[in-house]
């Protein structure tokens, strides 16, 4: 190996047995997922709160779809910044640029600006974190080789940072935004990304190359051909939007229909690109294809998972007896539940299958024990509803029970599918395959975003059992495709 290459190599020791550069990317997304998660922990509230309480008084159905297609929105947008990653700007000044966006739609939140402020915020958010998250995931994957049996312990070490900052997230920017003003949480929130952008930036001499330049760049020849596309599409995006104002047809639940159709046809686009690609060689072109059905089970496991900051979240402020033992509680800690189990329970797992090695399950039986303990926390949720009755306050142990499993299955599918994702991807799509795999949590949310209005009080039994019900059917599904999957995946496995 050469000198040049060699000196291009990330220094594989330096952060628990892993490549020094794990730890700057380990904390900034900390710090951004502080911010992500504080802003979501209370943002539900916001919206359908009374004005005189500082929320914006929205209705509590639309509220909830609204958060559901936010969701959709923010993962959805990492198609574009997978593509500006790979194509133009490199993964290292994607997340730098995503940043700082996300920093700003915070600080929109800030000031008492009304519902205009909510949109500006979320579109900022929406395009920033498109940059920032299948990046920096990205980045984690190119520390090492592709052989390296530290990867999915390195997910899961990454995955940790997630969750801590998770936990951290609503007790901090939840107690300030219930208790005290809506608008102080969500400047705790920008606070947070602006140490995320500091800790990122000292930090990136260890990353060497990883990142730094795009792995499929535009030719000047392509620049041209592109960038008239682009210019055409926003062209003809722009015209429909003023001609469906016009006619008055613009409304809310329009964009929540459209951007729940997006989340299904973007990633079908997607997998029929690369499957047609003439730069993915035929090897490459079987795992693309044994990745469909992992797709799909992500895709019904974070539909579950994602509701916990809508419909769990409005379980615990309505249907949620908020005191344990004398104490008081707020809504936004539960939030804190998903988060906790897995900062905990990730160190295990990755020793788990660390020591197993060679032994450990195989990938889609990983993906079927996660997709089928998601069911089962949904499953758990009938039971309430048929004990005490649509009205009843409920003990909160309940949804600790539920995101106590959950959090189990996330575990089994979440490090172990970020980890896959970057394996199975062909080359010239490897930022590009990690928008992909958030692709499914944004078709999830857009699925979700349609169905939460049906989660009521009245309707809890055949809302958490059909759900659930249908999520365990397609888990056993799954386990019985894996060794054929396995197949496909070339040695991937």
């Amino acid at each position: 190996m050469s000198a040049t290459v060699e000196s291009a190599k990330p220094p594989q020791k330096g952060f628990f047995g892993h490549p020094a550069a794990l730890g700057p990317l380990f904390f900034t997304e900390f710090w951004e997922r502080v911010s992500y998660y504080g802003m979501r922990a209370i943002l539900l509230f916001f919206m359908y709160s009374k004005l005189s309480d500082g929320g914006l008084g929205l209705d509590p159905t639309l509220a909830k779809s609204l958060m559901s297609i936010y969701g959709a929105s923010v993962f959805m947008s990492g198609v574009l910044g997978g593509w500006l990653a790979d194509r133009i700007l490199g993964s290292r000044r994607a997340v730098l640029y995503g940043g700082v966006l996300i920093m700003c739609g915070h600080i929109a939140l800030s000031f008492p600006s009304g519902v205009g402020a909510l949109y500006v915020s979320m579109l900022l958010i929406t395009v920033g974190t498109g940059l920032l998250k299948p990046n920096i995931s990205n980045m984690v994957g190119g520390l090492y080789d592709e052989k390296d049996r530290r990867r999915d312990a390195g997910f899961s070490i990454f995955y940790m940072s997630t969750n801590l900052g998770a936990v951290v997230a609503p007790l901090l920017v939840g107690t300030l935004g219930q208790k005290i003003s809506y608008h102080l949480g969500f400047s705790v929130a920008a606070i947070g990304m602006f140490l995320a952008l500091v800790i990122y930036i000292f930090g990136r001499k260890r990353l060497a190359a990883v990142g730094d330049a795009p792995s499929n760049p535009l030719s000047p020849e392509e620049r041209g051909r592109v960038f008239g596309r682009i210019a055409i599409g926003a062209v003809i995006v722009a015209a429909a939007f003023v001609i469906i104002a016009v006619a008055g047809l613009f409304t809310v639940t329009l964009v929540i229909n459209v951007i729940s159709a997006l989340g299904l046809i973007l990633p079908a686009l997607y997998f029929y690109t690369m499957i047609r690609s003439k730069q993915v060689s035929p090897v490459e072109r079987s795992r693309v294809i044994a990745y469909i059905p992992l797709f799909i089970a992500s895709l019904f496991f974070w539909m579950i998972e994602e509701q916990g900051s809508v419909v769990l979240a409005d379980y615990a402020d309505h249907r949620t007896d908020l005191h344990v033992a004398g104490l008081p509680l707020l809504a936004s800690w539960f939030q804190t539940l998903n988060p906790g189990f897995i900062v905990v329970f990730a160190p295990l797992f990755a020793l788990l299958w660390t020591k197993l090695g060679s032994r450990q399950p195989s990938t889609p039986v990983k993906f079927s024990l996660g997709l089928g303990l998601a069911g089962l926390s949904y499953l758990l949720m009938i039971l309430p509803a048929a004990l005490y009755g649509p009205d009843a306050k409920v003990s909160p142990f309940w949804l600790v029970g539920s995101f106590f499993i959950v959090i189990l299955g996330e575990l089994c599918l979440s490090p172990v599918g970020l980890s896959a994702t970057t394996r199975l991807a062909p080359k010239a799509f490897g930022a590009q395959m990690l928008s992909l795999w958030f692709l499914s949590d944004a078709a999830a949310q857009g699925i979700s975003a349609q169905i939460v209005p049906f989660a009521t009080p009245q309707t809890e039994i055949p809302y958490f059992g059909i759900v659930g019900g249908v999520t365990v059917v397609l888990a056993v599904g799954l386990l019985f495709l894996a060794p054929s999957i396995s197949r496909k995946m070339q040695g991937v496995d």
